[in-house]
């Protein structure tokens, strides 16, 4: 004689199959809710974006604006901007502080 389905509780294991589609979905829902990739700003763009004003930025700023240390935007500098990116960057002394900014294209030497 088989028992009727009406009077069986519900196992566990159905119950955590349950509580983990319930995550799936949200998980699914929270990374479909996220900004293209092209909106979202990073500390490098934040960075790239200092770079480009025609004034440029100094070491400290650029340290502000990511809360790196100096020997990481230094290497920022050196490793992504130069080498990665090939952007061309430039330094000036003035006022006795080192000012990096990137050169357009066309700018360029």
């Amino acid at each position: 004689m088989q028992k009727s389905s009406r009077n069986c509780k519900p196992s566990k294991r159905a119950g955590r199959a349950k509580a983990a589609r319930a995550l799936k979905a949200a998980k699914t829902a929270r990374y479909s809710a996220r900004p293209p990739a092209l909106e979202r700003t990073n500390k490098q763009t934040k960075l790239l974006d200092l770079l480009r004003r025609p004034a440029g930025a100094t070491i400290a700023a650029l340290t502000e604006a990511s809360g790196w240390q100096q020997h990481s935007v230094r290497g920022f500098l050196a490793g992504v901007v130069r080498k990665k990116l090939g952007l061309d960057l430039v330094s000036a002394v003035e006022a006795d502080q080192r000012t990096y900014r990137i050169i357009a294209a066309k700018q360029a030497r």
